[in-house]
Order: C-alpha cells, then structure tokens, then sequence
C-alpha cells in the first residue's frame, strides 16, 4: 500500500478519484454475471478494454514505489529534459495489463499468443535495459529473433508473391524490418511526458476502428488491450500541470511498437486492392516512420553516424519532438502538436477503405508533402531561434 500513500498521491484529488474509480470497475469486471453480459452481448472488445484500462491504473501506482526502491528511475541531465528523477517501470504495468486482458477474453488463436509471447521477450530483455543499461546490439538482436519467430508463426506480410521461396523470404524479411524498425521508432519517440503512450493510443485507436470495419475481431481485441492499458496508465505519465510520476521506460515503448507493428502486419487491410492495403497501415504509422526516416538520413548526410553500428549506438537530440519542441517552446504544446498530426494521418488512413488505388497514391503524396511542411518549419524555425 506504500504506493498509495505517496504524496504525490495523497496531493492529487484527480489521482485518487481516478484510483478509486478504477478499482471499482476492475472489481465489478470479475463478477460472473457481468463478465457474461459482456460476452453475451457481442461486446468484448468492450470488456477488454475496461480490464486493460483498470487493471493498467491499479498497477502504475505499485510500479512506481516499486522503482523507487529498486532504484529504476530516469535520473536528469544531458540531452533529458525532465527535471526530477523519475521511475521507469510504467511499461511493466501495460505488459502485465495487456496480456491479463486478453488472457481474460478467453479466445487466443495463433498468431495472437505469437504476438503476445514475442512481445514480453522483447519487453523483458527492454526492462534488463531499464535496470542495467545493456548494449543496444543485444537489444536490436532479440528483437529480431522475435520478429522472425512471428514470421514463423505465419504473422507475415504478403506483399510478394506468397507461393514462390524469393516471394516468401523477401515477405519475411520486410516484415522483420517493419516490425524491427517501429519496435525502435517507438522507443526513439519515447521523450516527454504522454508523447509515446499519445502516440500508441491514436495507432491502436485507428487500428481498433478498422478492425472494426473489415471484421477482424482478433486484430480488434488486441487494438483495445493496447489503448486500454495506455489509457490506465496515461493520468500518471501526461498531466497539464505536473509532470509524469512515472515512465514508460523501453520495456514499454519498445513493447508498444513491437505489438502494434506486428498486428498492422497480421491485419487484411484491403484484399482487393494492394495498394490500399500497403498504403494504409503506413499512414497510420507516418509519424513514427517520418522520424526514423528523417534522423537517419540527417545523422548520415550530416556525418553523425558512418556505419550500422554507430547507427544503433548514437543518441541525440534530432528526433521529431526535439525539433518540434525547439519551435514552440513547451512539452504539452509539442505533445498535443504531434498527436494531431497522427490523429490527422489516420483519418486519411481510413478515408482509404474503399478507394481507388490512385486514391491511395495521392494521400501517400499529401501524407509526404503534409511532412514536408513539418520539415520546413522545423528547418527555419530553429534557424530563427538561433
């Protein structure tokens, strides 16, 4: 209960409230007659959403005394821009809240369990880092065996020819990368308070809706355990006055990215256009990879970085939210300026359901040019400063 007695607990009406709100609905959840009205009522989604969500807030508050005293904390300084040392363990209250929820929904097929399983590898060799500060390589290599194990397990994108052995492996290796390079581009972004738990939100968000509009209820499920456990864990890690008492870490960052790539590939987008189906996933994402893309040409063209190895090891101040932040001058405002952005490339996303191919190419195009706008302001806006 020490983590309830926190002051920053005990000065926080909204906090408790919020706490006290979640453990009655985690409560009623596990009633048997409620449990079944869900189930029965062809709301399931529903129910995981409120599991996840719930179960998400009650473990934050355990997550952050248990940091404090494991010592797990983000100490300030260098290219940080938090002020006071803070704990680390937010991601283990999504891991844990996630896969209970869906554990709870009581249908798992294939390449859900896949998903689940090669995402707490990830997220446990993620925590190590947390606590011990492991080599990047270590990490970059565990995520790919899990990557490949979901390949394995048939979570693979179809882009290629599916029937020919070059069609297959250039399928698979596209998906490693995809999910690979996003598992990163979510950590990278993982620099101020709410930004990456924001960003995962409006991904499994637009995600969830789709779902919802192909009739895929696994990729629902898992979207709304997603959003459930960022929206539980959100009051504690965003605040429009205080900063975040706890946060995500790379356990959860990377976990974030590494489940949404690898669902966003697992998804049927468009099965009678493959434009469509290619283009839509890839704006719902933009954001994440519109900063992988842009760092990494900048640190190479800049000469930051002049092999793979350098490349993984290099830390900066070059990722979308510095450049941002370098322009309007305050974390909340830069925050709520890249989630529009997401929010706005996610609705073109889903304008894409039933359009043309050329449809699909032009908002490709827009995506890049809205980007590109972006680019530029950053550009002379930092010259301004200067």
């Amino acid at each position: 209960m020490s983590a309830f007695n926190n002051k920053e607990f005990q000065h926080n009406r909204f906090l408790r409230v919020y706490l006290t709100a979640a453990a009655i609905v985690f409560i009623a959840l596990w009633i048997f007659p409620v449990r079944r009205l869900f189930f029965e009522s062809g709301v399931r989604w529903f129910y995981i959403l409120l599991f996840a969500s719930s179960s998400s807030a009650l473990l934050t508050p355990l997550m952050i005394a248990i940091a404090k005293r494991a010592g797990i904390v983000d100490n300030p300084g260098g290219r940080k821009i938090h002020a006071t040392a803070t704990p680390l363990l937010g991601g283990v209250a999504i891991v844990v809240s996630f896969i209970a929820a869906l554990m709870s929904n009581m249908i798992l097929d294939r390449a859900e369990i896949a998903i689940m399983a090669c995402g707490f590898v990830v997220a446990l060799i993620s925590l190590a880092d947390d606590w011990k500060n492991i080599r990047a390589s270590y990490k970059l290599a565990v995520q790919v065996i899990a990557a490949v194990v979901l390949v394995i397990f048939g979570v693979s994108l179809d882009i290629f020819p599916i029937h020919t052995l070059w069609g297959s492996f250039l399928n698979g290796a596209v998906s490693v990368l995809w999910v690979v390079g996003l598992t990163n581009a979510m950590n990278f972004i993982d620099g101020m308070d709410g930004l990456a738990t924001g960003v995962c939100m409006v991904i499994a968000g637009f995600l969830a809706i789709a779902a919802y509009q192909t009739s895929q209820p696994f990729m629902g499920w898992i979207a709304m355990g997603m959003l459930g456990s960022c929206l539980g864990f959100l009051p504690f890690n965003f605040g429009l006055k205080r900063p975040a008492t706890i946060f995500l870490g790379d356990a959860g960052s990377a976990f974030m990215g590494f489940v949404l790539a690898a669902l966003a590939i697992k998804a049927d987008w468009a099965d009678n256009n493959p434009i469509v189906s290619f283009v839509t996933p890839i704006l719902i994402f933009w954001v994440l990879i519109y900063d992988m893309a842009y760092i990494t040409v900048e640190r190479i063209v800049t000469g930051k970085v002049k092999n793979f190895r350098e490349w993984i090891d290099y830390v900066g101040t070059d990722h979308i939210h510095h450049r941002i932040f370098a322009i309007l001058q305050d974390k909340r405002r830069t925050v709520f300026f890249i989630l529009f952005l997401s929010v706005t490339l996610g609705i073109n996303a889903l304008i894409l359901r039933n359009a043309r191919t050329i449809d699909g190419i032009l908002t490709v195009v827009q995506a890049f040019f809205i980007t590109v706008i972006v680019s530029i302001l950053e550009y002379f806006g930092k010259k301004t400063k200067k």
